[in-house]
């Protein structure tokens, strides 16, 4: 008699998560530009474009696409208030992410 292999742990939306959330951190400036954020809101500070360009050597250019690439995977939000954008970060997306790795790794 053969054994019928316990079906993954691991959900298709999870694996999703894993692979948005991985190539959104998967550049080493977007991981400090979301640790800034990260910073900047457990201070209670707003953040808005102008202060993470002040905050890098990047241009305005470089930092808005890589701000769209962690907005994309959830990883911080924004919040519009007139003509500025103010970005917060999505700690229930991060973890999730860290939630779905730990079960990733339990293969």
């Amino acid at each position: 008699m053969r054994l019928r292999k316990e079906s993954d742990s691991i959900q298709d939306d999870e694996v999703l998560l894993i692979a948005k959330v991985s190539d959104a951190l998967a550049h080493p400036a977007r991981i400090n530009i979301y640790r800034f954020i990260m910073q900047c809101n457990r201070e209670r500070t707003d953040v808005c474009n102008k202060d993470v360009v002040a905050a890098f050597d990047y241009s305005q250019a470089t930092i808005s696409q890589h701000l769209k690439k962690l907005i994309d995977s959830s990883l911080i939000q924004v919040k519009k208030v007139d003509r500025f954008s103010y970005y917060y970060a999505n700690m229930g997306a991060l973890a999730r992410y860290l939630s779905a790795t730990r079960k990733f790794g339990q293969i």
